[in-house]
């Protein structure tokens, strides 16, 4: 637009100039024209919002370019232009009444230069401005649309990422009070039980220090090995958090027979734990899987240890094609329905069989407890596995002490 401007400015000084060469008004013709460019030079300087210098400088502006119509008809097409810069300027009332004056000039101009009525003259000034007008509002309204769908795309992308920075700290907090709760569940299921009865051995042997030495010897010495034990859980703790039983290789049916084999020595005959594999697995058990159902037998077995009074207790790992079960079965005291599973001491966070529910959630698993006064109890762990196209064929019972 500025160089159509421009180009019309020229070209009607051009013809002025060829086809009135002398005249007394050219020299104000030239200064008019030139007053008229550098005008419109300045207003990209002055800015685009409606201030009071630029209203100014567009009412300045019009009135040079009304003394060069009068002057000379020929500059009336350079309205166009002007048709747009009022337009961009002024709110829409009076941009139109600015384009109307300049339209009604460019009639009177055509109609001065004509050598008599002509009605095309008439008519065709209003409809380019009409064409004008109509397309700069066009446009204007195609610039809103944009400015608004931009606005609203920058909106759903302000939306998105905060949505995106939200799920992932609500993420972050899961699994973070996951990891915690797994922890937790770790530690009370080897340290927090090993301390429990490390504290009833020594407590026994100070009780027989001095009547029964070598009863209270014996006592320590399994306290010993239980902190060992329990050292070495620590130490896997830092390394991988794996259960100990199991970073030493055997998979789960050895470390269920080395827990056995454990709970036994450290029950000095007070307690005999045996352990039975029935089946084989169709493809190896998937590391979450070992890790919780030994964790699982080490909660229960300490829990027979401590409450059940019980002189024979039994793990029975049994494969099938579509889960694996873990059975820990003591001939104990039991407890009927309308009594409640043994609580922890005042102070001591107990897990128990919370924990070992939520262990068998996490795999979609399931607890069952079957238990009555007098006739021990039995837990049954159950943990699904992916469906196997060919299981292997069932070994027989084996069965270790």
């Amino acid at each position: 637009m500025h160089a159509a401007f421009f180009l019309l400015l020229g070209a009607s000084l051009a013809r002025f100039l060829m086809r009135h060469p002398g005249e007394t008004r050219t020299p104000w013709i030239i200064a008019l024209s030139a007053v008229l460019a550098v005008l419109y030079l300045l207003g990209p300087v002055l800015g685009t919002r409606p201030t009071p210098r630029r209203l100014t400088w567009l009412g300045v502006l019009v009135v040079v370019w009304m003394v060069l119509v009068v002057l000379a008809p020929s500059f009336a097409w350079c309205a166009v232009p002007l048709f747009y810069t009022g337009l961009r300027i002024l709110p829409p009332r009076a941009a139109l009444a600015l384009v109307a004056l300049l339209t009604l000039f460019v009639v009177a101009a055509q109609l001065r230069l004509a050598s008599g009525f002509d009605p095309n003259l008439v008519l065709a000034p209003p409809a380019v401005a009409a064409v004008a007008t109509a397309v700069f509002v066009h446009m204007q309204r195609q610039a809103v649309r944009q400015r608004d769908l931009a606005g609203r795309q920058r909106e759903l992308i302000d939306d998105l990422l905060r949505t995106r920075r939200e799920l992932a700290a609500t993420e972050r907090r899961e699994g973070t009070l996951a990891e915690r709760q797994r922890l937790s569940m770790e530690i009370h299921d080897t340290l927090a039980q090993g301390l429990s009865s490390q504290q009833m051995l020594l407590q026994a042997a100070d009780r027989s220090w001095d009547t029964d030495p070598a009863t209270a010897r014996r006592h320590v010495l399994t306290a010993t090995g239980i902190a060992e034990r329990n050292l070495a859980e620590a130490r896997r703790f830092v390394h991988d958090l794996a259960p100990a039983d199991l970073a030493e290789g055997g998979g789960l049916e050895a470390a269920l027979d080395a827990l056995a084999a454990r709970e036994t020595a450290q029950a000095r005959g007070g307690l005999t734990v045996r352990c039975h594999v029935e089946g084989a697995p169709a493809a190896p058990l998937p590391d979450r899987v070992q890790s919780a159902l030994l964790r699982i037998a080490q909660g229960a077995l300490a829990n027979v240890t401590e409450h059940a009074g019980a002189t024979v207790a039994a793990l029975t790992l049994t494969h099938l094609d579509d889960r694996v079960v873990l059975d820990i079965a003591d001939n104990g005291r039991g407890f009927g329905p309308d009594r409640p599973a043994p609580r922890p001491p005042e102070g001591v966070r107990g897990h128990g069989l919370p924990a070992m529910r939520a262990r068998l959630q996490q795999l979609g698993g399931t607890l069952t407890v079957e238990s009555a006064p007098g006739e021990g109890t039995v837990l049954s762990a159950a943990v699904p596995l992916p469906h196997t196209a060919a299981p292997a064929a069932p070994a027989a019972p084996e069965e270790r002490a």
